[in-house]
């Protein structure tokens, strides 16, 4: 059962809904304190993950691993956890900067774990 489960955790599927997730934030940040960093920040790194996402997508619907949108995957979310994880020390602020440094940790441990089993689980071709 476990092994089924870890053969379809494919990266689109948490990258998409992350990706959404920034655009979300950037666009409150925004909307709430009239933050242009946070607008451009969170919508410019979430559109990137989307096409990430995207791009891994389509490779598996083409029967492949997109190794190049697994490695844009992990950059992003690492450089995220950089740089939120810095403005969470220096700020102290759960939301929005510890949040993203959190969930960007996990994402990063999860792209890393895709890269290291080869990536997206390729399901036997039906006939």
């Amino acid at each position: 059962m476990i092994l089924i489960w870890e053969s379809e955790m494919h990266d689109f599927c948490f990258t998409i809904p992350y990706g959404l997730l920034l655009v979300c934030g950037g666009v409150i940040g925004y909307a709430k304190k009239g933050s242009v960093a946070s607008l451009v920040g969170g919508c410019g790194t979430g559109l990137f993950l989307i096409l990430a996402g995207y791009l891994s997508l389509q490779a598996f619907n083409k029967r492949k691993n997109s190794y190049l949108a697994l490695i844009l995957e992990t950059v992003s979310a690492t450089v995220l956890t950089w740089v939120m994880g810095q403005r969470y020390m220096q700020t102290s602020k759960i939301m929005p900067a510890g949040i993203v440094a959190a969930l960007s940790f996990v994402m990063t441990g999860f792209y890393l774990y895709k890269i290291t089993t080869g990536g997206n689980h390729i399901p036997p071709k039906k006939d």
